[in-house]
């Protein structure tokens, strides 16, 4: 009696036929599985089969159907003006641009009349505008870098150069498109629109401030740079004048206050590199939206699945396979 206890420590256990896996029935449904879509790729195939004609009938009279609508509809044609906006004038185009959209959806003749633009013209009309990049982040980088440099006491010729470098490089140029149906009257209706976004007094007037301003700013520099030549012509005859005086390029002015000869010429330079870029501003800014490229009118190239060649025939064959599959629900509807 007292071996009874060991003896049944050391039976070993029986195992539970439900914790183990049978792989032979899991193979088997696998198996199941793999035969029922098999079987139901070969009654897809056999559906094919006995429809083929019908399918082939489909799809001819689909592309002669979409052939002929492609005939009597106009393709659509699109005009693309590449922008850069000036003097923070982004805000301002995204609203007008809008502001032109919603008006051309309420036909209002009010607006386009003096325009001269006809409301008949503006039949499938659309505008959009979206921006071509996205340099937030380095601007912003390069802005801080410009804040170092007056930190630093830059003079403030250098720091505006740096700063119309920093501003031109990172402007973000924007696509403006133009879709119509009419080639002529769309095409002419763009190029107004165009007029009518750079008509705005409030940028116009700034746009005159900026130009006056850099015409007198290139003024004042050549002015400068004309008597920078007096000093140096100056400096050249006192040098040939007084061979025997030894000279540290140095000049003495009436008042005698030394100059360095070499700040002359670094100075000169400066002025020069100011007005080299007081003159591409005259160009960039003649108005608040810089037109950068205006294109020629284009035909808008569709999806290939919104192409109606296309499309017209993927809706018949659709709907054929559509109607089989109710017509199949309903055989087995009526089963039950």
């Amino acid at each position: 009696m007292e071996n009874l206890p060991s003896q049944q420590q050391n039976t070993p256990k029986q195992n539970n036929p439900s914790d183990e896996i049978d792989l032979g029935q899991l193979f088997k449904l696998i198996g199941k599985g793999f035969n029922r879509i098999f079987i139901g790729l070969l009654r897809f195939f056999l559906y094919i089969k006995k429809n083929i004609f019908i399918l082939i009938g489909l799809g001819v009279l689909g592309i002669l159907a979409g052939y002929g609508l492609k005939q009597i509809s106009s393709a659509k044609m699109k005009t693309e003006v590449i922008v850069r906006p000036n003097i923070e004038s982004k805000d301002y185009l995204y609203d007008v641009v809008a502001e032109i959209e919603a008006n051309i959806k309420a036909k209002n003749k009010a607006f386009f009349e003096p325009l001269d633009i006809e409301i008949e013209a503006l039949k499938g009309f659309e505008i959009t505008v979206v921006s071509l990049g996205d340099k937030k982040s380095k601007l912003e980088d390069e802005l801080k870098y410009l804040e170092l440099l007056r930190g630093l006491d830059v003079s403030g010729a250098v720091s505006d150069v740096v700063r119309n470098e920093i501003l031109s490089r990172n402007s973000l140029n924007h696509k403006i498109t133009f879709s119509y149906k009419d080639n002529a009257l769309g095409y002419e209706s763009a190029k107004k629109l165009m007029e009518y976004i750079n008509s705005n007094p409030y940028f116009n007037e700034l746009i005159e401030v900026y130009l006056d301003n850099a015409e007198n700013r290139i003024q004042e520099n050549k002015a400068l740079i004309k008597q920078l030549d007096e000093l140096i012509t100056q400096y050249s005859s006192n040098l040939a004048a007084e061979e025997n005086r030894k000279s540290e390029s140095r000049i003495v002015l009436e008042n005698e206050e030394q100059l360095d000869i070499r700040e002359l010429f670094d100075l000169k330079n400066e002025l020069i590199q100011d007005i080299e870029l007081k003159n591409l501003e005259l160009k960039t800014r003649e108005n608040a939206i810089k037109v950068i490229n205006f294109g020629q009118p284009q035909e808008v190239k569709k999806p290939f699945f919104e192409d109606i060649l296309v499309a017209v025939p993927l809706i018949l064959v659709g709907g054929f396979f559509a109607w089989s599959f109710l017509k199949y629900l309903d055989r087995a509807a009526r089963a039950l």
